[in-house]
């Protein structure tokens, strides 16, 4: 089974091409990082636009290095949810056509749920499993059952995590995007010169406002007084205190549900003290933790071509999409 995959949700293009699930044929993804970083922060208009420009491109590329034509793709998967309005539709736009010039099955596929799949290409993941996905735009606790269904138990109350390191490396001036600077300054400074108080939010919910603001107010302080501020002690005291919230979570949810496998799934799935501080904590009750290769926490078409492989096999009903297919800015991950 080959599964063209397609996702232009926010400011990555990216096309891929999945063979049976697992094997990566192609993924290809061209990046804005450097034309968004003079604005700090993804501009929708200009990503759309990018996406229309590269696309064609990209879908080339990817059928080459996969060695095949659009006569060996036996299904078309296209993310239609959650994202950039504008980002998406060209997406969808593009996918819709090639389905259609191709006689081919159209898949849609939100976001989420292929940030999640995205492990399922590199790892054999024993369900029900808790998934904690920490992107630019979203932070949640899933657990997903044998049958694939998914249950949100938690969500964050107001930033993300993605958003909250973009807004704390902002105010210190390091750069974006926020979470690489931020994760590397974490091992040059004090993760205790900076007390930030751990926000009391009950269950599986999560606020970072909170935490984001003792940063931003120790900058403040420090330029009021004339005093030089640290970039790495503020980043150590700000990534500590919200792994070690990430992390005690997470494995309450696990031993809540009674799961023996946690994966991590979005961009924030490569910091690297989430992963090493997750899975050495979840070592210690016996659950294995499972992450993506660095290739694969980004945005990426092969993780929406993996959701795809898993909706044929595991749902029944409203797999396929028509030519009426739309985009869609928000959507409940069990709403898909």
């Amino acid at each position: 089974m080959i599964i063209l995959g397609i996702e232009t949700s926010c400011d990555e293009t990216s096309i891929a091409v999945l063979k049976d699930g697992k094997e990566v044929l192609s993924n290809n993804i061209s990046s804005q990082i450097d034309i968004h970083k003079e604005y700090g922060g993804v501009v929708p208009e200009i990503a759309s636009r990018q996406h229309i420009k590269n696309i064609a491109t990209i879908l080339e590329e990817s059928l080459e290095q996969a060695k095949i034509t659009m006569d060996d793709v036996d299904y078309v998967a296209v993310t239609y949810a959650p994202g950039l309005i504008g980002a998406l539709l060209v997406g969808i736009s593009f996918a819709k056509g090639l389905a259609y010039g191709h006689n081919l099955p159209l898949i849609p596929v939100h976001h989420i749920k292929g940030h999640i799949y995205g492990n399922f290409i590199e790892h054999e993941i024993e369900l029900p499993c808790i998934a904690l996905v920490v992107s630019g735009g979203h932070t949640n606790i899933v657990h997903i059952d044998k049958k694939h269904k998914f249950e949100i138990l938690g969500s964050t109350l107001d930033d993300a995590i993605g958003e909250s390191y973009d807004k704390v490396a902002r105010v210190m001036g390091i750069g974006y995007p926020g979470g690489p600077v931020v994760d590397k300054l974490y091992y040059k400074g004090d993760k205790m010169a900076l007390k930030i108080p751990e926000p009391k939010v009950q269950g599986y919910d999560f606020s970072f406002s909170g935490i984001k603001t003792s940063v931003i107010n120790a900058v403040n302080k420090a330029k009021m007084k004339g005093i030089e501020f640290k970039p790495e002690d503020l980043s150590a005291s700000f990534q500590n205190r919200v792994v070690d919230i990430l992390c005690k979570k997470t494995l309450k949810a696990v031993k809540d549900k009674g799961v023996k496998q946690i994966v991590i799934a979005g961009g924030v799935a490569a910091n690297s003290l989430l992963r090493s501080e997750l899975s050495k904590r979840a070592e210690e009750i016996g659950v294995k933790v499972s992450y993506p290769s660095m290739s694969l926490c980004t945005d990426n078409a092969a993780m929406i071509a993996a959701a795809a492989y898993y909706k044929l096999k595991f749902n029944e009903e409203n797999i396929f999409a028509d030519l009426t297919l739309n985009g869609k800015a928000t959507l409940d991950i069990t709403k898909d």
